[in-house]
């Protein structure tokens, strides 16, 4: 197949590609080449997708047989790519969020759920980044004359991870000592590895689906206490894990999610946080690798790059991670 990938150098979008390459596409790539470099084996075209003259010079003597969008996050942006790609691919397979989902994480979720309104054409002033999302699926859905393959990831880790959650993990444990472990460790999780997803987008694209999908690990495939047991064996690390409370964090102010990663505390507001249902993808062809190589693969990655060039954030990689002055103070007080 050809392949346009609109993104293709960070993270899920590397691995697109590099799915891609492995199949024996031909991969165009269409970035700013700002956010990462681009594989090898790939037709570069630089460009911004808000440049209309970029996109004009993408589509200029081109074709494809799919389109996949990586990085689109404003609807009146994605409606753009959509126009200049019409008529130049059957298929335009988008990756979205379970976040456009207007009930989730307070329920659970699937592929009937409601969506949050946003119009098609809205710009970055008109909402949230899950409400955007969900415009961007209506601009891809209105706008497309083709195939419209919505992906909708769910909690996504693995190698060369941006966004730092389980690279915060990894690189905390492997520094020892007494660890802070949020909330109880038989909350069950569901991950799933962005190789995993790169290859069913992929197979359903080459397939010419007209449809969507919510892309999760299966219900229950870990628990936060394998999960870090899995980082602690994998780093060799003597890490000692301290189990506090929810309502002790939440009471002391302790951010869900960001500063300790993939915490989400036993309340309303995140009781669907691990119940999306991924059953229709897992029908259609979905396979998720156990969540032990996905934990074992990232550190394999990351233990090759010097911990000074992790921390890009404030207090871990990604703006991820608590201030360890801060977990130390929070151990004392709970000790």
């Amino acid at each position: 197949m050809r392949t346009l990938v609109i993104g293709g150098s960070v993270f899920l979008g590397r691995a697109i590609v590099e799915e891609a390459l492995r199949r024996g596409h031909e991969v165009t790539t269409f970035n700013r080449g700002r956010s990462g470099v681009d594989l090898p084996g790939v037709e570069a075209v630089r460009g911004d997708r808000e440049v209309s003259e970029d996109l004009t010079r993408l589509v200029d003597g081109r074709e494809w047989d799919a389109v996949v969008d990586v990085c689109g996050y404003v609807p009146r942006v994605v409606g753009a790519s959509v126009r200049a790609l019409n008529g130049r691919a059957p298929t335009y397979a988008f990756v979205s969020s379970i976040s456009a989902c207007a009930d989730w994480p307070g329920a659970p979720a699937d592929e009937s759920s409601p969506r949050f309104e946003c119009a098609p054409d809205a710009g970055p002033e008109d909402g949230d980044y899950g409400t955007l999302k969900a415009g961007c699926e209506r601009a891809v859905e209105q706008g497309f004359d083709g195939n419209a393959l919505i992906i909708e990831p769910g909690l996504i880790l693995g190698p060369h991870e941006n966004v730092g959650r389980l690279p915060w993990w990894l690189t905390r444990i492997a520094r020892g000592g007494r660890v802070l472990a949020p909330g109880s460790p038989d909350v069950a999780m569901q991950i799933i590895d962005a190789r995993d997803i790169a290859a069913f987008t992929l197979s359903q694209a080459e397939a010419g689906v007209n449809d969507r999908f919510f892309t999760s690990g299966v219900r229950g495939n870990t628990t936060y206490g394998d999960w870090l047991a899995e980082c602690h064996a994998v780093t060799g690390s003597d890490a000692e894990f301290v189990w506090v409370k929810d309502r002790f964090l939440l009471e002391r102010e302790v951010r869900p999610w960001t500063e300790l990663p993939l915490w989400a505390p036993d309340d309303p507001g995140s009781a669907g946080v691990w119940l999306p249902s991924s059953a229709k993808a897992h029908a259609a062809g979905l396979r998720g690798r156990p969540v032990a190589e996905t934990v074992r693969d990232t550190w394999a990655w990351l233990r090759d790059i010097p911990e000074a060039e992790r921390s890009f954030g404030k207090h871990g990689i990604g703006g991820h991670g608590i201030d360890p002055e801060k977990e130390a103070r929070l151990l004392a007080e709970w000790a």
